[in-house]
């Protein structure tokens, strides 16, 4: 996968389901529209629970890529506008 330039970087390591998607949606609040965000965690649980979060929310998931025990998320952040409605 290309490596994306992230705006914000969060690193859940550690911590196990539903902490790494409280703290992506967190930080998704204090992103602005198109902005990315790397989540970075070692909860095999984000490989299935980040494309569910996203599709609710209105999140693009550009990729998730695993390297050993870690996964790193890039989200493009989708805020609600009048273009977007």
């Amino acid at each position: 996968m290309e490596r994306l330039e992230a705006a914000r970087t969060i690193d859940t390591s550690g911590s196990f389901c539903p902490v790494p998607i409280i703290e992506t949606a967190k930080a998704a609040k204090e992103l602005e529209d198109s902005q990315v965000l790397l989540v970075i965690a070692t909860d095999p649980g984000i490989s299935s629970d980040m494309p569910v979060w996203c599709k609710g929310t209105g999140h693009e998931l550009l990729g998730t890529e695993r390297d050993g025990r870690t996964w790193r998320c890039w989200v493009r952040i989708r805020k609600p506008g009048p273009e977007r409605s």
